[in-house]
Parts: C-alpha cells; structure tokens; sequence
C-alpha cells in the first residue's frame, strides 16, 4: 500500500518529483524522488516468507546429501536466493532509504525462478534417461536436451537480468522504461522455450505410454511413483512458473502508473510470484527426483576430470595423426599420379610377357606361342635341394 507521509515543505524539488523527509522506518510517498518502493514494505510477511523459504531451503540441502544428487545444487541455489530475497525485503522494510537492500530485492526476486525452471529441464533429461530404453524423445537425445534447454534458461537469465538492473530505484524514467521493455522480452523468451519444452513433455508422456501398453515397460500403479510421478510433477511446477510469468507480464506490461494497480500493491508479489514459487520448491522437495529416479540410468553419464582430460587427449592424438597422413600425401605422388604409375608398371608387364620367351633352346615370339604350364613343372635337381612350384615355374630354396 501506498505511503501516507506528505513530503516537508523545506523539501528539494524537480520538475518529476520531490524529495521528501522521510518518516518512520524511512518511509516517503512513492511519487517522491528518494522512494525504493512503489509501495510500503511491510515486514511480518517478508519475515514469514524468509523463514518459509529458509526451511525449504535446509530441506533441499538434506536431500542432496541423502539421494546424492550433485545437480540439486541448482535447485539449493533457488530456494537460497528467495530466502536471501526477503531477508533483504525485511531488513528494507525497516530501512525504505537503504537503496542496497530494495536492489537487492528486487533482482533476487525476479531472477531467482529461473533457477527453478533450469532444474525442471535438467530433471526431466534425466527421467528420459532413466525410462526410456533409446534416452531420446523426438530423436533428441537426453544428454543434449539438458545441454540445450539449460543455455536456453541462461540465455534468458542474462536478458532478465539486464532488465532488471536497469529497473532499480533511482534509475531515470527512460531508462526504466528500456529496462522494463528488456525483462519482458526475457519473459517471452522464456515462456517460449517452455512451451517448445513442454511439448516434448508430452511426446515423452505418449511414448511412456506405448511403452507400457506394447509389454516394453512395467506399469506402475499410482500417479506418485515412477515417471509418472516425476513428469506430473514438472508438469504442475512449470504451470506455476508459467502462472508467475503472465503475472510479471501484466504487471510490467501495464506500465509502472496509476492506472495499472498491479505494481503499487505489494500483496499481489506475494500472491502471484512468491507463494507460487515456493509451493514449487515443496513439491520438487515432495516428489524428488532421487527418489524417483533410480537404477544405473538414474542420472545421466558423467565423466571424471581424469577421464575428460583423457578424451581430449586422444581427440588431441587423433588429430595430429590425421594432419600428418594429409601432410605426407600432400607431399607424395597424388591419387592420379599413383594410377598413371600402375597403369604403365601393367604395361610394361604385358609387354614383356609379349616379348620372346626361351624354352629349352627354342624362342616364342607370343605368349600365345609359349608352351603349355606343364612345360614348366618343377624337375629334381641332382644336388637333392627340396624345389617349390611357384606359378608353374620351378624354384629350388
């Protein structure tokens, strides 16, 4: 809600603004030129909200170490910047004129779902690692759908964030603007890769299926155990993230003024963005992936250090190899060149078997006119060597 203290008469004005003496706990009307907030901060929820998050956030870190699940450290990394979020929003609250805490605020609360949203495209690539025979949905493979979809979520990391720099108290009203334009760009992107995300959710849920009916899969009964388990959940976060995502839309899209309401209520973040995300990291914490998904295909391969300096080590090796064979054709007789050469080596044999052969005094002018192989069987010699018939001709070792 909206601040009830009316600016000093002694107060510095401008032509936009005014800056007001601030009241209690910092507190100035919102159209002032030193206001952090487009509402007054209240603290009791912020504390709730802290709190909240902090425990989930203990829970996810217990997780990691019981299912040992190395990449859950994006998901800690959610719910810890929601708790830091509203630590700060609860200190600001009590300090409005304290321009560190509204900016550190502000940008943990924006950008912090999107951790979330990366550990949903990392946890179903390994679903379909676990489940399907192939590890691939719609010919794409499980390890490259991870690799691909969690640059897509930093691609729209790095927009939002710009957005929502340029979005902090004290920037110029153009410069708010630029900045609201950039993060709602952010938005769309993001909830675009979500749908081309979803979809192929869905062929996986299709594919499972067939699975199933064809005998190829065993059928688990109840929608909480096995893939079925796993992807309805995703599938209820990402409506969240989504739900979240129209939210920030309508709330950036209307334009920071008094005809769009959405920005100057405070209950509505609380609503529509941190309730939201929160009963996100609850069921991630519910239904986790390490208890759902488990076996030797329960996480996708990985490769030590000493293992991935090996590799690149050969593919070192393999390349020389392949740039000394170029060389050393490059510098030897070319492929034409070769065949020129064997084409005349045949020749010249052709011609010298053309050529008159002696046999037994007598001359053949023609391999024609040469006697029959027997002519040339192996006869003994007088000195007892063993002799080998070679292609009709005799040879003594």
């Amino acid at each position: 809600m909206a601040s009830s203290t009316a600016p000093s008469a002694t107060a510095s004005s401008t032509a936009s603004c005014v800056t007001a003496v601030p009241g209690k706990y910092g507190n100035v009307p919102i159209d002032a030129c030193n206001s952090q907030y487009n509402f007054n901060p209240t603290f009791a929820p912020a504390v709730a909200f802290s709190v909240i998050y902090a425990l989930l956030t203990v829970v996810h870190v217990a997780q990691a170490f019981i299912y040992k699940k190395r990449y859950t450290w994006v998901i800690i990394m959610a719910a810890l910047w929601e708790t830091i979020a509203f630590v700060l929003h609860a200190l600001g609250a009590h300090d409005q004129q304290n321009s560190g805490y509204a900016t550190g605020w502000t940008l943990l609360f924006l950008l912090a779902p999107l951790w979330i949203n990366g550990f949903v495209y990392m946890t179903f690539a390994r679903t379909v690692y676990c489940y399907k025979p192939d590890h691939k949905v719609w010919k794409i493979a499980a390890v490259g759908m991870s690799k691909y979809f969690v640059w897509a979520d930093v691609v729209t990391f790095i927009i939002q964030a710009v957005g929502g720099v340029m979005v902090v108290p004290g920037a110029s009203a153009n410069v708010i603007k630029i900045g609201i334009d950039v993060y709602m760009a952010g938005l769309g992107l993001q909830e675009f890769f979500i749908l081309i995300f979803l979809s192929l959710m869905i062929v996986f849920n299709r594919d499972c299926l067939a699975l199933e009916r064809d005998g190829f899969m065993t059928r688990q009964n109840g929608f909480l155990h096995g893939w079925r388990g796993m992807l309805y959940t995703l599938y209820l976060v990402l409506g969240l993230i989504s739900f979240r995502l129209f939210y920030r839309i309508a709330e950036f899209g209307g334009g920071v003024k008094p005809s769009n309401p959405v920005p100057f209520h405070e209950a509505y973040g609380y609503a529509m963005d941190a309730l939201p995300m929160a009963i996100c990291l609850l069921l991630l914490a519910v239904m986790h992936p390490g208890r759902l998904l488990t076996g030797p295909d329960a996480d996708l391969p990985h490769m030590s250090r000493k293992e991935k300096k090996a590799a690149k080590q050969a593919k070192k090796q393999e390349k020389a190899q392949l740039k000394a064979q170029r060389n050393q054709l490059a510098t030897g007789k070319s492929h034409v060149e070769m065949e020129n050469f064997l084409g005349d080596s045949a020749n010249t044999s052709a011609e010298r078997l053309a050529e008159p052969q002696p046999y037994n005094g007598h001359m053949y002018n023609s391999v024609e006119q040469q006697p029959p192989r027997q002519a040339y069987a192996a006869q003994p010699y007088s000195d007892n060597r063993q002799t080998y018939q070679t292609h009709g001709y005799a040879t003594d070792v």
